[in-house]
């Protein structure tokens, strides 16, 4: 599956890159991230995110592309001795590395902005669990599952004639593990949550 996913990705990418309108670039930025379902508030966990996109124009005021890029989820509690549940005191970082190949569509508000929606299916890399005593065990640590997918929405503003900055967020559809503490969304299962700021700079054509 992940090398499917891939060689879609790949495959779109080269078409839009012959396309005769097009516009290619560069992604650099970082994600802020929960999950939902594990009791943990906040958007404590910070991960990277990059790589590559391409867009076309197929309307006055409406663009589409898509994107292949490194994405770094999960979620994060800070070791708090004051913390009176002892349960809570402990401290615990969830770090998911994904490969996301988000598709958009995006309308023109201006000639410096527009308004972002799509679906980015995602393909887990790695994954890893640590608490205040270092990485936990492999067999004490809960299965992750491999596909992601989350629907997005977001805003996007060119502040250079090459350069953009880019805020999007985004929730999972597919729970990224089926164990839950809480039942809040969907009823079972673990939700990838994000809120990405990221530069977009476009290669000259």
């Amino acid at each position: 599956m992940k090398r499917i996913l891939l060689v879609f990705g790949l495959l779109f990418l080269a078409g839009f890159a012959f396309a005769q309108r097009f516009d290619a670039g560069l992604i650099a930025g970082f994600n802020g991230t929960q999950v939902e379902g594990d009791n943990l508030k906040g958007y404590h966990k910070v991960g990277v995110l990059g790589g590559i996109f391409v867009q076309t124009d197929i309307a006055p005021a409406i663009v589409a592309g898509m994107e292949i890029k490194y994405s770094q989820k999960g979620s994060r509690r800070k070791f708090d001795p004051k913390q009176a549940d002892e349960d809570l005191v402990d401290k615990y970082i969830m770090r998911l590395g994904y490969i996301d190949i988000p598709l958009f569509m995006a309308f023109r508000t201006n000639d410096r902005s527009m308004i972002i929606g799509g679906i980015a299916p995602g393909i887990l890399l790695h994954s890893k669990e640590l608490n205040s005593d270092g990485e936990i065990p492999e067999q004490d640590r809960q299965e992750f599952n491999t596909f992601d997918l989350q629907p997005f929405v977001g805003f996007q503003f060119d502040f250079l004639e090459h350069a953009s900055v880019d805020l999007r967020f985004a929730l999972s559809v597919i729970p990224c593990s089926d164990k839950a503490e809480t039942n809040y969304y969907f009823h079972n299962g673990l939700f990838n949550n994000v809120i990405s700021l990221a530069l977009y700079y476009r290669l000259g054509r």
